[in-house]
């Protein structure tokens, strides 16, 4: 992409406000709780994020009888499942080329195994009547470079080999769908993806686990665990303290208080960006009336979307970790970054020139080496955790949950028996070789765009290691 126009994105943003558009829209929902005293539970769920969420309501469908207490720092769904783009996608393996880097003999399962994820949230979110402007529209990928479009020229067949179904597109035809002057072809995944407003996904998900009967308790962070005599785990809050006979770890990149799930995790900082209602003038003039999910092919990418008042989300590009894996809210209102995401957009459609934006947010990816979710089990068992979706969670945090509840319950599963989930990314380097070499990281994937896609020494590097990415 050629370089933006700074005044022109400075005007832009002239009056954003620094909130998350979801949270800002949703209404928020009746506070539970804190939790008080002493209390004891079948389940114990930590995070009420889209991973606790959907532990506690298939823990609960599974076995109405079961004892369900989910425990949430703050407000369910105010972290990553309240800030995301929206995009539910059946992929389990943040792409089919890092599947078939990681899971070769796998794909053609966890290719299967994704999309009846995706279909059971559909019925799921039918089932309950969540009200979430859930719409089966797909993602169009687009080429904005010669070189872009070489490499997706390959997806579609090596997705049908693994039961995928994808469509390559000319430019006549992807600017059919949406037109920017920047696009040059792309592939189609007209099923696989499913757009929603996340917070009312989160907030559909907590009305639903009520309505079964989990007990929850908001503002309730957990400080420490420990084994119960009684072979349990103990949770300590502020307040009080729960004994549990199994437990799940839902906490993402946030306060994961198992020291060994630090080293597999980093908190990675992503942006968005929401713009006013387009005017029908301004919508005709970019067509979009199929409402796709859309993604650029460069190794730093934009990801964007329609939201169902006709505002368009646009994010990505900027991937930050901060030293020391914080997670300060202040990091949120990065200027620099918001600048040069309005840059790009309208690099991206100038027919939208005038158009102003309104919110401006920031939210933590946990991500891990292999970019796509990781298991494991503590405390002899009666603990079990999943981590690492690296932006993929909208979806896949229904099969992380689905996968954590075989493996407490001691349920050997077609999932639990998965090279995906017996196995552990690699881990990350202390600080602070952690910090510079996922700098570094980023700055080559950068060059690499700038230079024809030609990926230079330290990303082949990685290729190498197991360590590259290629979605």
């Amino acid at each position: 992409m050629s370089a933006p126009s700074l005044s022109r994105a400075t005007e832009a943003l002239a009056e954003v406000r620094y909130t998350p558009y979801w949270l800002d829209q949703a209404a928020p929902g009746e506070p539970t709780p804190a939790l008080v005293g002493a209390a004891s539970a079948d389940l114990a769920v930590i995070g009420g994020g889209y991973t606790g969420l959907w532990t506690a309501l298939l823990a609960k469908e599974r076995d109405p009888g079961r004892d369900v207490v989910l425990l949430e720092s703050r407000e369910t769904g105010w972290a990553a499942s309240g800030r995301n783009g929206g995009f539910c996608s059946a992929s389990l393996t943040h792409g089919v080329r890092n599947g078939l880097d990681r899971f070769p003999g796998e794909m053609d399962t966890l290719v299967r195994l994704g999309r009846d994820n995706l279909d059971a949230i559909e019925r799921s979110v039918a089932a309950y009547g969540i009200d979430c402007a859930w719409e089966r529209t797909g993602e169009l990928t687009v080429a904005t470079e010669p070189w872009q479009l070489d490499e997706l020229r390959e997806l579609p067949a090596l997705a049908a080999q693994h039961g995928g179904r994808l469509e390559l597109l000319d430019q006549q035809q992807v600017r059919a769908l949406v037109d920017s002057p920047t696009y040059l072809g792309g592939v189609l995944d007209r099923d696989g993806v499913a757009m929603v407003d996340p917070a009312r996904l989160a907030a559909g998900l907590r009305q639903a686990c009520l309505q079964l009967g989990v007990r929850l308790h908001e503002n309730t962070p957990v400080q420490r665990l420990r084994r119960n005599a009684d072979d349990g785990v103990q949770l300590q809050t502020p307040y009080g303290v729960l004994s549990a006979r199994r437990v799940a770890l839902a906490t993402g990149a946030l306060s994961p208080l198992l020291r060994r799930i630090r080293s597999y995790v980093v908190p990675v900082w992503d942006y968005a960006l929401v713009t006013e209602p387009l005017s029908d003038e301004q919508r005709a003039s970019i067509g979009w009336s199929q409402r796709q999910g859309l993604a650029d092919a460069g190794n730093l990418f934009h990801y964007y979307r329609l939201t169902d008042d006709g505002r368009i989300l646009w994010g990505g590009y900027d991937a930050v970790y901060r030293f020391g894996g914080s997670t300060d809210e202040r990091h949120g209102r990065d200027s620099e970054t918001y600048q040069r995401l309005a840059g790009q957009f309208f690099v991206t459609f100038p027919q939208l020139e005038g158009l102003h934006f309104t919110h401006a947010w920031g939210g933590v990816i946990d991500t891990c080496a292999r970019f796509c979710a990781f298991w494991g089990q503590a405390y002899r068992g009666r603990l079990a955790y999943t981590a690492g979706y690296t932006g993929l969670g909208v979806g896949a945090s229904r099969f992380g949950a689905q996968v954590m509840l075989d493996l407490l319950d001691d349920a050997p599963s077609e999932v639990t028996a998965l090279q995906m989930v017996r196995s552990k990314p690699l881990p990350f380097p202390p600080e602070p070789v952690r910090w510079a070499g996922i700098e570094l990281t980023r700055r080559a994937a950068a060059r690499a765009d700038a230079n024809d896609g030609r990926r230079g020494p330290w990303l082949r590097a990685l290729d190498r290691l197991g360590l590259g990415f290629d979605s």
